[in-house]
């Protein structure tokens, strides 16, 4: 059983771009979200659910989560409702 709720691997060639990775340009600010939140340990900052239960469905992990509330934060997207919508919106793009 899978211990997280996974998301695409970015590396994953897909047909258009060659990549999942391609999408988002070089210069974009989520890749500084996406290191800062990688090098953190989550469990020491007092996460909790880091360790996920071998039980039920899996969550999402925290660091996804946190990654996600800090672009809201620096969009100026208080709401996870209008960040969804945001998201969705471009992505239709």
């Amino acid at each position: 059983m899978k211990r997280f709720v996974e998301g695409d691997d970015r590396k994953q060639v897909a047909l258009l771009p060659e990549c999942v990775d391609d999408y988002i340009g070089q210069d974009n600010p989520i890749r500084v979200i996406d290191a800062f939140v990688d090098e953190l340990d989550l469990g020491d900052l007092g996460f909790n659910g880091t360790t996920p239960a071998i039980t039920g469905r899996p969550s999402y992990h925290r660091g996804v989560m946190l990654k996600i509330y800090i672009y809201g934060y620096l969009n100026r997207i208080p709401s996870s409702r209008r960040l969804e919508r945001e998201c969705q919106c471009r992505a239709q793009l």
